[in-house]
């Protein structure tokens, strides 16, 4: 048995929780709220590769945020062609190193379990489910190649093009589950999400002209990112989300999932990027900058965190 198994054996089964109602939108300024009155927090690595500065950044500052509070550690696993077991050990062992503490999780359990996604399918399932009633997403056949052809490319803030359109007639009521297609959320063209960010201020972002209809369930019947995080930051009574700035516009989508599925929407404290020696911004394949190099080239959990976060 390994560590991961002993520390997750009884303390991750699933047990949906009630979750509160969405304040209503006015004139598309949404209020998320900016003092939460009961502080739950989350650190949401993904087991992809070796957790790195940026990482060490926003984990560090979402531990530090939750100090009054609860902090819930969710193993973020969705990916079942490039997650990896021994990635899942190195975080716990990594962040544990780096001195961050939390309450919730899968290697401690808690109220909301499970916390590791690729165990919470139903949840997902059933948010699926409530926006194809709605009609609120749509079966997409657009190829990788055709998205390519037809879509403007993202820039450096974000993963996902500009989608044209071609399959939003597609009649989502003749499918009785997801697989097989991709599913895209049919955004309000022209409608405005604007937010306060705790950290970087006012932001405002257009539908249909920053972002496009996005996908909230892959071909290979895996939930994507924006579906997935709306319903795990739901159901686990999340109350702010600290991560990076180039998830910003992900924050617009994601306010639009939670309106239709009447969700709550936390505050959100987006952090500055870490960049490479380059300029560039961090990825898990820059494994020089990933918190375990820097442990074996003998560098202290204190060196690490100012190197993440300077003055």
């Amino acid at each position: 048995m390994t560590r991961l198994q002993r520390r997750t054996r009884n303390t991750d089964r699933a047990d949906p929780t009630a979750i509160a109602t969405q304040r209503t939108p006015d004139n598309g300024h949404y209020n998320i709220p900016v003092k939460p009155p009961s502080y739950r927090g989350r650190i949401a690595p993904s087991p992809t590769g070796l957790v790195h500065l940026g990482h060490a950044r926003t984990f560090w500052t979402a531990a530090q945020r939750a100090k009054e509070g609860v902090l819930i550690f969710r193993n973020e696993d969705l990916d079942p062609q490039r997650c990896r077991a021994e990635f899942v050990e190195a975080m716990f062992d990594d962040l544990h190193w780096l001195g961050i503490q939390w309450q919730e999780g899968p290697d401690c359990g808690g109220p909301v379990a499970p916390y590791t996604q690729s165990a919470r399918r139903d949840f997902y399932l059933d948010a699926w489910q409530r926006l194809r009633d709605a009609g609120a997403i749509y079966p997409c056949i657009c190829s990788r190649k055709d998205l390519v052809e037809s879509a403007t490319a993202p820039n450096e803030t974000d993963d996902e093009v500009l989608y044209s359109g071609h399959c939003r007639s597609r009649n989502e009521k003749e499918f009785d589950s997801p697989a097989g297609v991709n599913w895209r959320f049919r955004v309000p063209d022209g409608r405005l999400i604007s937010f306060n960010d705790l950290n970087l201020g006012a932001q405002q972002f257009q539908a249909g002209r920053d972002f496009g209809d996005f996908v909230i369930w892959r071909r290979d019947d895996v939930p994507a990112y924006q579906l997935a995080v709306v319903v795990d930051d739901a159901a686990m009574l999340v109350t702010e989300v600290v991560r990076g700035a180039d998830l910003l516009k992900s924050t617009a989508r994601q306010v639009l999932l939670a309106n239709v599925l009447s969700l709550p929407i936390p505050a959100y404290y987006h952090c500055e990027l870490v960049r490479d020696w380059g300029g560039r911004r961090l990825a898990k394949r820059h494994d020089s900058l990933s918190i375990r190099n820097f442990r074996e080239k003998g560098w202290s959990a204190e060196q690490v965190r100012a190197a993440a976060n300077p003055p």
